[in-house]
């Protein structure tokens, strides 16, 4: 970039830093281009995409920083004001960015938020006419509505989740007094937990499914397999990162994460990150759609082919792929596991012994196996 000042159409996009949290930057994101790019912050669109396209146009959206407390928004001025109103926009805004240096920066990588290119920080910003979402209007309107009743209600209404993790992000849900900022990173998380919460709620009242269901989906070199059991809800996210991927750049073998939570959910956050709510909400989607209740286990080979991280939406965005196929039916579970050791790089053994879920439908008996024996 060789000039301070950009003029572009925002996706729309902002982005809200952690560092130094509750003091943080925050502002918008634009590429220096006009028309049509709402693909450029619209992950729901991206699945088939490859790395490079992904890469290409995100690489494009210039940074704009400005330090705020998240917790004054009310008086926090002209920036922070825009930053929050291109938020909710419900379409492409022209933007002039005019900054205090050249920004600069490589490529921004995280494996939970989706990356974006150089930045710098703001001297000013000028938005054209933005034209907000009247479901993100409204619930931005109610001072008395809770943040996560307001994410809920928009969910049901078919508001995207990037669009609704967008607006939490900006403090613009919420009753009045307790709005305030949230980092991008937090705010995709708290908002996949929220719906997927609620979720969990209706799929435990429903009845179980009756067979083992396997669930597959393949994009950027990494392999899931969804295994659902015909047993009471419960929950498990395993991620095998193999050598040379992100989280395992100089290992000699894979190395694995795992959590899980039993019916009641579970009150720690979970160690893989927000990886485990974006799974918890695409399988609980399909359960809900369906109206059953199952123990799922969703497995992850990030192979290494995955170069770079591109941000949680792409386990979302996988599971639900796996979800929208016909699943592959077994009637028992050994035959569900062999099946998934065809599909494994990664030994089942292995698998096996970090799952929890999976070890205590092997190895737990249980009452109703003594009514089958007594039976026969």
């Amino acid at each position: 970039m060789n000039s301070k000042d950009i003029a572009g159409a925002s996706p729309p996009s902002v982005f809200i830093g952690r560092i130094g949290y509750p003091n943080v930057y925050a502002g918008p994101l634009v590429p220096p281009v006009q028309g049509d790019t709402t693909l450029f912050d619209l992950p729901e669109y991206w699945f088939g995409r490859s790395m490079d396209e992904i890469v290409s146009f995100r690489s494009m959206l210039v940074r704009g920083k400005h330090r705020v407390n998240v917790h004054e928004l009310a008086n926090a001025g002209k920036i922070v004001e825009k930053t929050r109103e291109l938020a909710l926009a419900v379409s492409p805004v022209g933007i002039e960015l005019i900054l205090k240096n050249k920004p600069r920066g490589s490529i921004f990588m995280d494996d939970e938020v989706q990356p974006f290119g150089p930045s710098a920080q703001i001297r000013d910003l000028n938005l054209s006419n933005t034209h907000w979402d009247q479901h993100v209007e409204k619930a931005y309107s109610d001072t008395d509505l809770r943040a996560v009743e307001a994410v809920r209600e928009l969910y049901s209404k078919g508001v995207l989740v990037t669009k609704i993790q967008r607006a939490f992000s900006v403090g613009a849900f919420g009753i009045e007094k307790n709005r305030r900022m949230v980092p991008t990173r937090w705010s995709i998380t708290a908002v996949d937990d929220i719906l997927s919460k609620n979720l969990v709620r209706k799929v435990k009242q429903y009845p179980e499914i009756s067979e083992y269901r396997i669930y597959e989906s393949r994009y950027l070199d990494n392999v899931f397999e969804v295994l659902m059991l015909p047993l009471p809800w419960s929950y498990e996210a395993i991620e095998a990162w193999y050598p040379g991927t992100t989280w395992n750049p100089n290992g000699k073998q894979a190395v694995m994460f795992g959590d899980w939570e039993g019916i009641d959910g579970r009150t720690t956050y979970a160690e893989i990150g927000g990886c485990y709510y974006a799974a918890r909400l695409a399988v609980c989607e399909r359960l809900v759609k369906e109206q059953r209740q199952a123990t799922v286990a969703v497995l992850r080979e990030a192979r290494p082919g995955y170069i770079m991280p591109v941000g949680v939406w792409q386990v979302r965005e996988n599971v639900r792929n796996a979800m929208r196929q016909p699943p592959y039916r077994f009637n028992t579970l050994e035959l569900a596991l062999k099946w998934i050791a065809a599909r494994f790089q990664i030994p089942l053994q292995q698998w096996i012994s970090k799952s929890a879920l999976i070890k205590n439908a092997l190895f737990q008996k249980r009452i109703t196996d003594y009514f089958s024996r007594r039976a026969a």
